[in-house]
């Protein structure tokens, strides 16, 4: 049984029929890395993310080659799109223009009052609600000298010196985020933000690596927040491709009990008792699994010494024993599995559990 997690109370904002904050369910974002004049290149990469999980979807925005661009993706995608905006107000007129379900604007580099004004009446015209994304690496200078370097309290004064401008044009259809690359200062101020304000909270470690280390990074600070009901919106940021940005942030969400969509692999660590190639075998099952959608648990387990006791607890489990690879559904040994095919016989079996399952829930 998982724990208890009391959400913190935030406003509603809606991207594109996606509802963030006020009590929604957490959702799970990334970001295309192809140039966005390639709407193609875009295209296919967003079905990619949305296969895998991604519920909204972030492109940048850094030219007008690329604003340009920005209708037809956003007509062709399957899930609501962020513009990611910086330097130029325009860009974010046009991207509005073009039908963008939200805006991602940075605090530390589009500063001046006329140019946020402007950029809200046209948001609030279009009802497109606007993320202030702010990064510890472009907080602004008075603010460093002011607050003593980058921390908690300087990005929360970056923060708020935008809120301030605002809502003084009246818009209030905002989701904020504040991330660092240093996991425990993403902690922190975002524990601030939650207790100041009651803007939906976007979640994520900026620049946080290579996809090892930076999917451990984002796993620290998003729980510790996701655990203490912090947290409206998610994103693992990784370098390199995309694809498992969405996987590792719905694993997240699953580990912590708080959302679960696709099938869950666990699997033994192996020691001199396994019977059978774990490693391989629950790599395999991974793979097989991208795309599915349903809730529920398969163990690959190497011995007989654990295995009963996961395959209990587990939907679907394999277990190696002295006679082979043993099959067990909803913790009963139904027997032996062919070990010529074991992956199209397992698919099989996935797919038949998981509409059972879907039929089940229907009634």
């Amino acid at each position: 049984m998982g724990i208890s997690i009391s959400r913190s109370r935030t406003r509603k904002v809606l991207a594109g029929g996606l509802p963030i904050g006020g009590g929604a369910p957490i959702s799970v974002q990334s970001m295309t890395n192809v140039p966005t004049t390639d709407v193609e290149a875009v295209c296919s990469q967003i079905n990619m993310l949305a296969a895998r999980g991604t519920e909204i979807v972030r492109v940048a925005v850094p030219d007008r080659e690329s604003a340009d661009a920005l209708r037809s993706i956003i007509e062709r995608s399957p899930v609501p799109v962020v513009s990611d905006i910086h330097f130029d107000p325009e860009l974010a007129i046009l991207a509005l223009e073009a039908g963008t379900d939200k805006l991602r604007l940075n605090p530390g580099n589009i500063r001046r009052r006329s140019d946020i004004w402007k950029i809200c009446e046209k948001a609030s015209e279009l009802q497109v609600p606007i993320r202030i994304g702010v990064n510890s690496g472009s907080i602004p200078g008075d603010l460093r000298d002011k607050y003593g370097g980058v921390n908690r309290d300087s990005m929360w004064a970056a923060a708020q010196r935008h809120l301030v401008f605002f809502e003084e044009t009246g818009f209030k259809d905002i989701v904020l985020s504040l991330k660092s690359s240093d996991p425990m200062l993403t902690v922190e101020v975002n524990r601030l933000a939650s207790a100041e304000c009651d803007y939906p909270l976007h979640l994520g470690v900026t620049e946080a690596g290579p996809q090892l280390t930076g999917s451990v990074r984002s796993a620290v600070a998003l729980s510790v927040l996701l655990a203490e009901g912090i947290g409206d919106t998610i994103r693992v940021s990784l370098s390199g491709s995309p694809e498992k940005e969405p996987v590792v942030g719905w694993e997240i969400l699953s580990s912590l009990d708080i959302r679960r969509r696709f099938p869950r692999v666990i699997s033994c660590p192996t020691c001199a008792r396994t019977r059978i190639d774990v490693a391989e075998l629950a790599e395999s099952v991974q793979e097989s699994l991208e795309g599915k959608v349903g809730n529920i648990t398969i163990a690959v387990m190497g011995c007989e010494v654990n295995g009963p006791g996961e395959a209990r607890e587990a939907n679907i489990a394999l277990i190696g024993t002295p006679s082979g690879i043993q099959l067990f559904i909803d913790g009963k040994n139904t027997g032996g599995i062919p070990g010529s095919d074991i992956q199209g016989y397992l698919d099989g079996i996935v797919d038949s559990y998981i509409r059972k399952s879907e039929k089940t829930a229907g009634g």
